[in-house]
């Protein structure tokens, strides 16, 4: 009877244990310490939205005013105007040759657009902004609903969109790390990047398949993606991490040429590969 008595006494500090949840702090903390352990932990709570909606909302705010601070320094200002020149005069060029306009209706016409580049840009960053969030925001959900799909009925997981949001969103925190290296890489090298890759480094044409490859080859881009491996198959329920590590950086390089080689078909979507 006695004995019943003290077990008794302890459940109710057993039960407050496995009731204890993460705080997003904790959550944060463990998404670089403790990926495995964090989202375990985690998976035995329903997803807080806040998982994913902050990382994503903070990786919008630090990268808007990364970008500012960036082209506040007039070399990478300039860099970055000249590159734009760059294209806009093999265009003009290209329409010279086409028999669409004079040479000297061309040189008139790329003044002008040097003169209002300066002007442009500043009333660019407000679009530039409006445009990331609902690019960020966009892809996030699209990329999610991917994985959650892959992750149910390919691996036949146990979990749903909103754990594959947490899985996918907390490790923004990493890409948010990796636009604050970024930024002092930029200003340390009077040089404007766009990424932390190999490519970036050597200003590779990602438009080849040797630059696309050297776009790949970077370490916070491979640690994010082994972070969201890690999320989707602790919130899915699985012990087996390393089939969730195939889909996920599959789908990563798949998607990747899939668009590197529809990027070459369409000129358009181009852009999106720089």
């Amino acid at each position: 009877m006695e004995e019943n008595n003290i077990n008794d006494n302890l459940n109710p500090d057993i039960d407050s244990e496995e009731e204890f949840e993460l705080s997003h702090t904790d959550k944060l903390v463990g998404v670089f310490t403790e990926p495995s352990a964090t989202f375990s932990k985690m998976a035995k709570s329903d997803p807080k939205h806040l998982d994913w909606f902050l990382p994503v909302f903070l990786l919008i705010i630090i990268a808007s005013v990364s970008n500012f601070i960036m082209m506040s320094n007039p070399y990478i200002k300039n860099s970055v105007i000249e590159k734009q020149m760059s294209k806009i005069e093999e265009s003009l060029q290209q329409a010279v040759d086409d028999g669409k306009m004079t040479k000297e209706q061309a040189g008139a016409q790329l003044d002008t657009i040097r003169e209002n580049m300066d002007q442009n840009m500043a009333a660019g960053r407000i679009f530039q902004v409006i445009g990331m969030v609902i690019f960020i925001f966009g892809s996030f959900f699209i990329i999610s609903l991917v994985y959650w799909l892959a992750a149910k009925f390919v691996l036949k997981g146990e979990g749903n969109y909103a754990g594959t949001m947490v899985a996918f969103g907390l490790p923004y925190y990493i890409s948010i790390i990796q636009v604050i290296v970024m930024v002092i890489l930029a200003l340390s090298m009077n040089k404007f990047f766009q990424g932390t890759s190999v490519a970036s480094f050597i200003d590779s044409d990602t438009s080849t398949v040797t630059g696309f490859l050297l776009s790949k080859l970077d370490i916070f881009s491979i640690w994010f993606y082994a972070a969201v491996s890690i999320g989707l198959a602790k919130m899915f329920k699985s012990e087996n991490t390393a089939k969730y590590y195939i889909l996920i950086f599959g789908l990563w390089i798949g998607f990747g040429f899939v668009f590197f080689f529809v990027a070459k078909a369409v000129p358009f979507f181009r852009f999106f590969m720089q």
